[in-house]
Order: C-alpha cells, then sequence, then structure tokens
C-alpha cells in the first residue's frame, strides 16, 4: 500500500512539473493538455522499461520539453509525439554512449544536430547523428565535455555537407 501511494506521489510530482513546462512553452506556440502529459509520461515509464533504466528525481521529460520548445521545427502538429520520439532517443543514446555523458550534454548535442544538421528529421538524428557521436564516444572520444555537448559534431561527421559556395561554383560551369 505505502509503495502505491509513494509511486502515485511520483507521478503527481512528474505531472505537475511537466505541465510547468506550459509556461515557457506557450511563448512557442506550443502547450500540452493534462492528458498529452500522461500520454507523455507513460511513454516515459515505458521507455525506461525498455531501456532498463531508472530514474531518480524530477526525471528527464521537462528538460527535454525545455531545450526543444523553440526549435522551428516543433509545431503543435507534432509536440507531443516529438516529445515522446526525443526521449526514447534520448535513453537509447544514454546507454549506446555508456553514461559517459551527462543529461545536458546529451541533450545538447541533440538539439544541435536536430536543429543544424538533421532539420527536424527524427531518424536522421538518430540513425546517424547519434550513431556516429556514441561510436566516437565509446571509442574514447571527450571532446564533448569541455563544449557541453555544443559545436563539435563536426569533429567526427563522416557526411559531407552542402556547399553553397562550390553549389554555386558548379553552376557557373554548367552555365
Amino acid at each position: 500500500m505505502d509503495k502505491n501511494w509513494m509511486l502515485l506521489l511520483q507521478y503527481q510530482n512528474q505531472l505537475a512539473k511537466v505541465m510547468e513546462t506550459n509556461q515557457t512553452a506557450q511563448k512557442y506556440g506550443l502547450a500540452l493538455s493534462e492528458r498529452d502529459a500522461e500520454l507523455i509520461l507513460e511513454s516515459h515509464g515505458n521507455v525506461l522499461r525498455e531501456q532498463r533504466r531508472i530514474e531518480f528525481g524530477e526525471g528527464i521529460v521537462s528538460k527535454i520539453i525545455y531545450e526543444f520548445c523553440d526549435s522551428d521545427f516543433m509545431n503543435s502538429h507534432n509536440y507531443v509525439e516529438t516529445i515522446i520520439r526525443l526521449q526514447e532517443i534520448f535513453y537509447l543514446y544514454k546507454n549506446e554512449t555508456m553514461d559517459e555523458l551527462n543529461d545536458d550534454e546529451l541533450l545538447h548535442f541533440m538539439r544541435e544536430q536536430f536543429e543544424e544538421v538533421c532539420f527536424g528529421d527524427l531518424e536522421y538524428l538518430e540513425g546517424t547523428c547519434l550513431n556516429i557521436f556514441s561510436q566516437a564516444v565509446r571509442a574514447g572520444y571527450t571532446g564533448y565535455k569541455a563544449a557541453q555537448g555544443r559545436g563539435i559534431y563536426s569533429e567526427f561527421d563522416e557526411v559531407q555537407r552542402w556547399d553553397r559556395e562550390l553549389y554555386l561554383e558548379v553552376l557557373k560551369e554548367l552555365c
């Protein structure tokens, strides 16, 4: 009985914290209903079980919302689904990086790639950017520590990016 009461209290605290994120997210045209928050927390519990993780304290859901709510690629139509997917990706790569990164380092890295490399594509974030990054971390890369996960992807990115100047030069040659 006491265990159920404590779990219920913990859940209510998490729900309240997630609902508090609306104060910030509303500035960007985003808001969660109580049902949305419940769906996110239900998914959160499932992800923790699937990834065989436990969490103490506030949890990561609110941090993810605060980190991503001002994204150019978030809107009211994809907000809940994107938050759910981001938490799945977060825990997968906490495991894949063997917990070498703290939560903020991983979130900063995820956000930067989501915006600047993936342009909101969660599949590319998970399957390419974070996969390459986690391989580098497992191989001993530690450059993310000093940078707090920001501005480091180019150090190990294997994909050649589009270059505007090169494009214009080739276009001139073709004309």
